[in-house]
């Protein structure tokens, strides 16, 4: 089953949950609030891979906190 990511309309927490992809769109109660005004949030990613030098290069725009910079949360640089 497909992990989406979800935010709050009321009170803007974000949460994660595993549903099928026919519900991926459906609203989800908020676990901080209660509230079922939830959107589907488009999920950034970061993969890594080894380079032919040894080294590794990554891809994505890292995780959610760090915009792609340089974070200590997915070693992003």
């Amino acid at each position: 089953m497909p992990l989406y990511e979800y935010v709050c309309g009321q009170c803007g927490a974000h949460r994660e949950a595993l549903r099928s992809s026919s519900l991926a769109d459906e609203p989800i109660e908020c676990e901080r609030c209660g509230s079922d005004d939830s959107s589907r949030q488009l999920s950034r990613f970061c993969a890594m891979s080894a380079g032919a030098d040894g080294g590794h290069s990554i891809a994505g725009g890292g995780c959610g906190s760090c915009a792609g910079g340089h974070c200590a949360t997915c070693g992003s640089h």
